[in-house]
């Protein structure tokens, strides 16, 4: 838990909170809950498909986001470096949230 807030605040790395939490984290939250979806489909559930293919990927997107904003915000490189991550950040979240 201790590394989920330290990611919440931007006290990760700029590299550990993207390629751990929004990379790494993002698919495999993402594809669990799209398991999950599509299970709830074949067993002609769609709120239960629509909550659990959403509830849980939504949120966590957000919160990888922000936290990968926050930690390009204090990353002593270069600033383009940052700026490229948050962007590559903002369009894989969006994109992971709305498939």
């Amino acid at each position: 838990m201790h590394a989920l807030l330290r990611l919440w605040r931007g006290e990760l790395p700029l590299g550990e909170a993207f390629w751990t939490y929004a990379v790494l984290g993002g698919l495999l939250v993402n594809a669990l809950t799209s398991l999950a979806l599509l299970a709830l489909i074949a067993a002609d559930r769609p709120l239960a498909a629509l909550a659990a293919g959403y509830a849980l990927s939504v949120p966590y997107n957000v919160f990888a986001l922000v936290g990968v904003w926050r930690s390009a915000a204090r990353h002593e490189g270069p600033r383009l470096r940052a700026d490229l991550i948050r962007i590559a950040t903002l369009v894989g979240m969006i994109l992971l949230s709305v498939t």
